[in-house]
């Protein structure tokens, strides 16, 4: 395990590690060419044969999608498992992980109630991307690069740490592990004290392995942060560190702000599913959290009864760290009357 004072290590992200390896492959062949004309050549080749790959893979996705609601989807609890896993594969040989990594999380929305409409939802997103790559020298730079992201195109560790990073003091607002395919991904969300940012450190590891060491939930750091390119920012490295610094419990977001907020976020980037909060003057319910006013948001169904969220209220207002999906909140930080942050 890595302490905080050390080096990070090189964080390529779920779409980056197929675009890494074939980067070096690529280097392989290259450095065995005629010198840097040679490697230069090489490599702009491949990135136009990945183009071309990625391209026909989504032309693919499209006409797959149009059948899926021309048969309609009574049938996709029976099968739809192989049928995409089926279609990951392909979308993997078409060079465009980050898109197959979305259809092998579809039978996740199989177990709930409302299957049927959150299929069609995550059906919806997953053309508006094929869309959105196939027109993107019409969009925007930053939406471009971001549906280059979801795409699964990499983007390096060098290029994130070569633009202008932003320093605060980061209030560590919540860590979330998550294992899938053998490999463990942790979430730290971070909130920035002067200029309002939130950010996300994402590593990895394989399972049965240390993760990254990082300062916990309720620590504020003085660092440096170099965000991914994109519509909405928000995953970041940190390209500089100073210490830790005494602050004590953030500040946050009124609940009757989110709405708002996360409506703001989802129109820069429309495949946006996890977003981190701040809520300040929060009041813990059993199936959400609501304000003095009557407002409330409420918790992801796996999150239950929040029994730990409610024993530190008391029901009284507290400030609240947790994670937005489009399926609720997950609570991930709670701070108690003495300023404490307590994990949940």
């Amino acid at each position: 395990m890595r302490r905080w004072g050390q080096a990070a290590t090189p964080d390529t992200g779920d779409a980056g590690v197929d675009g890494a390896r074939a980067d070096a492959r690529a280097d392989a062949r290259a450095d065995a060419g005629a010198g840097a004309g040679g490697r230069v050549a090489a490599r702009r080749t491949q990135a136009e044969q990945r183009e071309s790959r990625v391209a026909a893979g989504l032309s693919e996705l499209e006409r797959w999608l149009a059948d899926q609601i021309g048969q309609g989807i009574a049938q996709a609890r029976q099968t739809g498992p192989a049928d995409w896993d089926d279609l990951a594969r392909r979308l993997v040989d078409a060079q465009a992980p980050g898109v197959a990594g979305s259809v092998t999380r579809l039978p996740r929305v199989l177990g709930a109630e409302d299957w049927p409409g959150l299929l069609l939802g995550e059906y919806a997103l997953l053309r508006l991307l094929a869309v959105a790559h196939r027109r993107a020298a019409a969009l925007p730079e930053p939406l471009r690069q971001t549906v280059r992201a979801r795409v699964g195109f990499p983007v390096t560790r060098e290029s994130v740490l070569a633009a202008a990073a932003v320093r605060d003091h980061w209030d560590v607002v919540g860590c979330r592990d998550e294992e899938q395919d053998r490999l463990v991904a942790r979430r730290v969300w971070l909130a920035g004290r002067t200029t309002g940012r939130l950010a996300m450190v994402l590593s990895f590891a394989p399972a049965g392995q240390p993760l990254d060491a990082f300062p916990p939930p309720g620590t504020t750091i003085d660092a440096d942060l170099a965000f991914y390119p994109g519509a909405s920012p928000l995953r970041a490295l940190v390209a500089g560190r100073r210490g830790l610094v005494d602050a004590g419990p953030p500040p946050g977001t009124k609940v009757s702000q989110v709405p708002a907020l996360i409506a703001e976020v989802l129109a820069a980037d429309p495949w946006t599913d996890s977003w981190p909060l701040v809520l300040d003057g929060a009041v813990p319910c059993l199936d959400g959290l609501a304000d003095d006013e009557g407002n409330a948001l409420p918790l992801h169904p796996s999150a239950g009864v929040p029994w730990r969220l409610l024993a530190v209220s008391g029901g009284r207002p507290v400030t609240v760290a947790a994670e937005w999906t489009p399926r609720g909140l997950v609570p991930l930080t709670v701070w108690n009357e003495d300023g404490r942050a307590v994990p949940l």
